[in-house]
């Protein structure tokens, strides 16, 4: 009887953890605030992300260089003279 109680109480905790974590809506501290992605390394979907808002900026960045020095970016750079 000691092994069926243990294991009634096991699941009712089991099932207690799961209710918690899905009804929980707010991400956790590691997550990003704009997506429910969590950061790691390497190729994933949250790095691939953040890589293309930087590079959206920058690019951003070339063409107001160009308009306000009337040049290309690689002639004001001093690459391609």
């Amino acid at each position: 009887m000691t092994s069926t109680n243990s294991e009634t109480e096991n699941k009712d905790v089991v099932e207690t953890s799961e209710k918690n974590t899905n009804n929980s809506e707010k991400p956790s501290p590691t997550r990003s605030a704009t997506t429910l992605d969590e950061p790691a390394f390497g190729w994933s979907a949250y790095a691939e992300r953040v890589n293309g808002r930087f590079a959206m900026i920058g690019f951003i960045g070339i063409l107001i260089i160009e308009l306000l020095s009337k040049q290309t970016f690689l002639n004001w750079a001093g690459l391609f003279n």
